[in-house]
């Protein structure tokens, strides 16, 4: 295991520091590290750390939603209002509905496969978003309109409708029912998690202003609390929908309203944390990928993931209309909007797990999004910010 971890920082950071040298996206480096790495390439990794790596990235997806969370000023999302709820779950519905009506054509498959298809494909990657829209808050891009906080708010949320979809799709793929509590869990899970997280943020700020204690120790207490969160919503399955990762985010949200001052110490900690956890997240991520399956895929395939992009960005752009922004920030919302890597790498193997029929495809198309989307939408948003959005103070 220490072999591998080293390979994995040590590789994962000099590849990193490559691609960015030659002015492409570090998590590029990342994910090729992982490839390389991973047990459908060179096979370098241990069994135990395959063995957890779910249990990784989601605590690297921690870290990263607990600093977005603390730097998140909810004031400046109630100034967006209506486009920051869309961009919540019309762009994912919207990549859904076009995966439903190109699928079956490019594919050969049924309506219903492509649903599941477009559950696994729809949700955007936070692990790639979030870092970004805090690199740009802190240089002050598109701060004063929230573009930026619309977008780090709204992929998060992004993710829970999509997971709870693809939930509905697959058991209706299994021969059960589409029910109206399956649509029901959505708003309930989005809600509970908020609800939790700001009630905990809440104590975790009075506590902190009562009882002196290090900003590390802070740290600690903060993670312990986040992870108890994810085994919340694993022991609420099934009884009560309970979003995990917005209460996570939503604690470190009313830990800025609350207590400000130490909400932007514990944001430098987090900060810190990042620099291990990022290579950590995407590395794992590329090792979850075989390349067979995207070259068995063909070029059907990808122009599907191209089809059903245009379908997302034009349900950003729906989400936009009537609102102050001009032409190049709408466009650069529609980039933001594309990257996907970790739920497709947590989610894309299910259907095949399960025994469906549309498995391998699935598995195949969720692959190829990954290694088309993630790297496009990374270098998109980092060759483009500067000319599309303007630099406010930040």
């Amino acid at each position: 295991m220490l072999t591998s971890l080293s390979l994995v920082f040590l590789l994962g950071m000099l590849l990193s520091q490559a691609f960015q040298k030659i002015r492409l996206p570090g998590l590029l480096g990342m994910l090729l590290t992982g490839m390389i790495l991973g047990p459908y390439a060179l096979n370098m990794l241990d069994a135990s750390i395959l063995g957890i790596s779910a249990d990784l990235r989601q605590i690297a997806l921690i870290i990263i939603l607990t600093r977005a969370g603390l730097s998140l000023d909810i004031q400046d999302l109630k100034k967006v209002g209506r486009p920051a709820i869309l961009m919540c779950f019309v762009p994912a519905c919207f990549e859904i509905v076009g995966m439903v009506l190109l699928a079956p054509r490019l594919l050969g498959i049924s309506m219903l496969d492509a649903a599941v298809m477009g559950a696994v494909v729809g949700a955007v990657s936070p692990a790639v978003i979030v870092p970004k829209m805090l690199n740009l808050m802190e240089k002050g891009y598109g701060v004063r309109k929230s573009i930026t906080q619309m977008i780090l708010a709204g992929a998060s949320v992004d993710d829970v409708f999509v997971i709870v979809m693809f939930t509905a799709f697959t058991g209706l793929a299994q021969g059960g029912r589409f029910s109206a509590g399956s649509v029901l869990s959505i708003p309930v899970s989005i809600g509970t998690g908020i609800a939790v997280g700001g009630v905990t943020g809440v104590l975790l700020a009075r506590f902190f202003q009562k009882i002196h204690i290090r900003d590390s120790a802070k740290v600690v207490i903060l993670l312990s609390i986040s992870f108890l969160m994810i085994d919340l919503e694993n022991r609420l399955k099934g009884c009560l929908p309970f979003s995990g990762l917005l209460a996570v985010m939503s604690i470190g949200i009313a830990l800025q309203r609350k207590r400000h001052e130490a909400a932007a110490r514990l944001s430098v900690k987090y900060s810190k944390l990042w620099v291990a956890a990022e290579v950590l997240l995407f590395v794992l991520v590329g090792a979850t990928v075989d390349i067979r399956y995207a070259w068995e895929a063909g070029a059907a395939a990808v122009i599907l993931i191209f089809g059903v992009l245009i379908f997302r960005m034009a349900g950003v752009f729906c989400c936009l209309l009537k609102t102050e922004l001009n032409r190049k920030e709408r466009f650069f919302c529609m980039i933001a909007y594309m990257p996907k890597a970790t739920v497709q790498a947590a989610i894309g193997g299910v259907p095949l797990a399960m025994g469906l029929g549309c498995g391998k495809i699935v598995l195949t198309v969720a692959v190829l999004a990954i290694l088309i989307t993630a790297p496009l939408g990374a270098f998109g948003m980092e060759r483009t910010y500067k000319r599309l959005l303007k630099a406010d103070c930040p």
